[in-house]
């Protein structure tokens, strides 16, 4: 299965670049995930979790975020976010 090229950019510069087999995130409709030969795309990100899966059967590169764009065309993705903390996870919430 092919792979994706991948961008991440942030107001300090790129944050991350590679090649992915999938990239999920909280796009302005709900959640997204991208693999090779998605439909070229345009969307609104929101508050959330960027996931980028550079390997199979590895746990995903993650970056929480408050907001950007991502836009996805011939296998390329270029995710723009504002304000990323890499590595991050949502606190549990409490029942």
């Amino acid at each position: 299965m092919a792979d994706i090229e991948v961008e991440i950019v942030g107001a300090e510069g790129k944050l991350w670049s590679g090649t992915a087999w999938q990239v999920s995130a909280k796009a302005g409709e709900g959640e997204i995930g991208i693999l090779a030969g998605h439909e070229p795309v345009l969307s609104v990100l929101k508050p959330g979790e960027v996931r980028v899966f550079a390997e199979r059967g590895k746990q995903p590169e993650r970056w929480q975020v408050e907001g950007g764009f991502l836009s996805f065309d011939s296998n390329h993705l270029t995710i723009v976010v504002d304000d990323a903390v890499a590595g991050a996870r949502p606190a549990p919430t409490a029942h």
